[in-house]
């Protein structure tokens, strides 16, 4: 097997780790004004560091922050973009889970005025990632530019900014790929673009929201890929970019059902990125024919090991199941990862830190029998 010396690694992770409990409480604290600015910095900073150590310590070569500063894997990022706030309105999404099923809410946002990138977004978290690694490589991740859309489509975009969305749709990649660019500089190798909508759509339930707000869900998959491509158009040398695609993840539960089937060809075949994080946990993923499109050269990090529970899962079955996947695409382009993050929000998923630990351990050991140590 070829030995991977940059991303995707043959084991890997999605991004968000749970949080301390120490850091919870003073997140709580702090909201209510008994903790710090600089007192909550210190407690992130110390945290951060603590999460890089277990990652490097598992075998890991890349490693986050765990998304340790943020509430949410995407809002915290979106809000920073110049043209966009959020209102008072609540964004409700349903979720899933094994025992029933629970709601979601969040601020919702208002595209108010022309999008742009008023700062680098995440520089500040980035440099003490950077500074902070010993043997790992540096991972960001933030929210695609699909997700700004999705999360409202044309009724969050005001008509008197956008009346035509064209400019709106330029905009938006021009300022991601400012941000793209200002990451390379401070040293990025290693940008993951996080997008449920490329999986959502492949649930015909997701499909039918969109056409109820005016969408076109046969299509909006298209207009999302050439939106990617725009913001990496051009991106800096160096730089390894992948995107993750999940259905859902909030406390153990998903929003949406189904394999990539929908999106699968465009997908795989058109959007410019070095990896594809898929998330392939249970039967609610679909099968692995869809992989039969994907080009060589690309790589395909198979999320086999489920962060929505603690119980750790078998090393045969896994590598049963990669060499299923390696019917449809050759096995030297597939790398092993959990199937999404541990902790999307703040809340975490229904498991423990040392059962979080184990799935990164099981998922590096697995890979090194698979692909040999690289």
């Amino acid at each position: 097997m070829t030995t991977r010396t940059q991303p995707p690694f043959r084991a890997d992770h999605v991004g968000s780790l749970l949080r301390p409990q120490r850091l919870l409480r003073a997140r709580e604290e702090h909201a209510k004004g008994t903790v710090t600015q600089d007192e909550l910095r210190a407690l992130e900073d110390e945290a951060v560091r603590d999460v890089v150590r277990m990652q490097e310590n598992a075998g890991l070569r890349s490693a986050t922050d765990g998304e340790f500063r943020r509430a949410s894997w995407h809002m915290d990022f979106i809000y920073q973009l110049g043209g966009i706030r959020p209102t008072d309105e609540k964004l409700a999404v349903h979720f899933y889970n094994e025992q029933g099923e629970l709601d979601f809410s969040s601020a919702a946002l208002r595209v108010h005025d022309r999008i742009s990138l008023r700062e680098t977004i995440f520089a500040d978290a980035f440099r003490f990632l950077r500074g902070t690694v010993t043997t790992a490589v540096p991972k960001l991740t933030i929210p695609s530019p699909s997700m700004v859309h999705y999360r409202g489509g044309r009724a969050a975009i005001d008509p008197q900014v956008y009346p035509d969305l064209e400019p709106f749709w330029h905009d938006l990649s021009a300022a991601y790929a400012q941000e793209v660019r200002a990451l390379a500089e401070l040293g990025c190798t290693y940008l993951q673009f996080d997008d449920t909508s490329l999986a959502y759509l492949n649930d015909p339930r997701q499909r039918k929201l969109v056409a109820e707000q005016g969408g076109d869900p046969e299509h909006q998959h298209e207009r999302y890929i050439r939106q990617i491509n725009a913001a990496l158009a051009g991106r800096p040398e160096g730089l390894s970019v992948t995107t993750h695609m999940c259905r859902g993840n909030f406390r153990s539960s998903w929003a949406a059902e189904g394999g990539y089937d929908f999106v699968a060809e465009e997908l795989f075949s058109r959007l410019d990125v070095d990896g594809f994080f898929l998330e392939y946990d249970d039967a609610r993923s679909g099968g692995f024919e869809p992989l039969r499109f994907v080009p060589p050269g690309k790589h395909v990090v198979l999320g086999l090991v489920t962060t929505k529970r603690g119980a750790l899962e078998d090393k045969d079955t896994l590598k049963r199941r990669i060499e299923e996947a390696a019917r449809y695409v050759d096995i030297d382009q597939l790398c092993l990862s959990p199937q999404c993050g541990f902790s999307s929000t703040s809340e975490g998923n229904t498991l423990t830190y040392d059962e979080q630990v184990a799935k990164l351990g099981l998922i590096v050991e697995t890979a090194e029998e698979v692909w040999g140590r690289s």
